[in-house]
């Protein structure tokens, strides 16, 4: 019996061996190979060998903005750069520009009285306060003087009215598509712009000597009555010897938050730069230098010669 036993135990053993050959299985002695792992995530895709993308912001924290190269017109950055907003105090080179389009004596005495103070409460220039046309202009570029804007847009012929008439009129003529002009200091939200159009206005203002040498004079003092009072820039970037502006504006309103316009000479090149709606005083001028050593790192020209290899191909 136990040699049948032993037969009957051999065949069930070798018939056992020849299952599992047959299906494929591995017979061993420890626990069963684990089974490969199934891919879940798709795989990488080559890179394109086209056109390399163009960088975004180079760190720029402005809500909008738009940097352009004067000398062929070529975009460096952008954000947001045809969505009007409201551009507060940047209104004043526009104001400017009509002006001074006008031919009015900008030795011409002008007085401040109670409708320029209902417009900011808080300014330094008293009522009966008399100014010539060009101190006022001064005051209004340089420090941003919203009773000086508005005595010499009261002044302007015909009054504010006919004012932000011409500023729309020259807006317009300037190709300023997406502007619209309400008042002459910019505390009005109606006053908009967008990032494309303030490069343009930034170019028409960089052309009027006057402007140029008012938006960028660092300090200048005026007589109110018998007194001396000193006024400075709001932008302190011209205060400082490693830069050279060529014309700057800066503004500010809770709508429009923060902003600087300006043109200023990078690596022996002309360059507009436009922020818009700025969280915080110093993020303006911040990203003005942010861009400037972005430039000044060469990683525009990369970039430009990265999409030149690109476009040899």
């Amino acid at each position: 019996m136990r040699s049948v036993e032993r037969q009957l135990t051999t065949l069930a053993l070798t018939l056992l061996a020849l299952f599992t050959i047959s299906t494929g299985a591995h017979a061993t002695a420890g626990s069963p190979e684990p089974k490969a792992k199934v891919q879940t995530t798709a795989p990488a895709k080559a890179k394109s060998k086209g056109v390399p993308a163009a960088p975004v912001r180079a760190g720029v924290k402005s809500a909008a903005f738009l940097i352009v190269d004067e000398a062929n017109e070529d975009v460096l950055l952008s954000n947001k750069a045809d969505v009007a907003m409201p551009i507060a105090s940047i209104t004043k080179l526009m104001t400017a520009l009509v002006v001074l389009d006008a031919g009015q004596p900008l030795d011409e005495v002008i007085k401040i009285n109670a409708e320029d103070r209902k417009v900011e409460p808080g300014s330094r220039l008293v009522v009966g306060a008399s100014l010539t046309r060009a101190e006022l202009l001064h005051l209004a570029l340089m420090s941003s003087e919203n009773r000086a804007a508005h005595a010499v847009g009261r002044n302007y012929p015909g009054g504010i009215p006919a004012l932000t008439k011409a500023m729309n009129a020259k807006a317009k003529s300037l190709g300023m598509r997406s502007s619209r002009f309400a008042d002459a200091t910019g505390l009005s939200n109606g006053n908009v712009a967008s990032p494309r159009d303030l490069v343009k206005l930034v170019n028409a203002a960089s052309s009027n000597a006057t402007i140029r040498e008012f938006s960028t004079d660092v300090e200048t003092t005026v007589m109110l009555g018998k007194y001396p009072v000193q006024y400075r820039n709001t932008n302190s970037l011209v205060r400082k010897d490693d830069w050279n502006v060529v014309v700057q504006k800066t503004g500010f309103t809770n709508a429009a938050g923060q902003c600087l316009v300006m043109k200023t000479i990078i690596e022996d090149r002309a360059v507009v730069m436009v922020f818009m709606n700025s969280f915080g005083k110093y993020t303006r001028v911040a990203d003005a230098r942010r861009v400037r050593k972005w430039l000044e790192a060469g990683e525009r020209l990369a970039y430009a010669g990265a999409v030149q290899a690109a476009r040899a191909k």
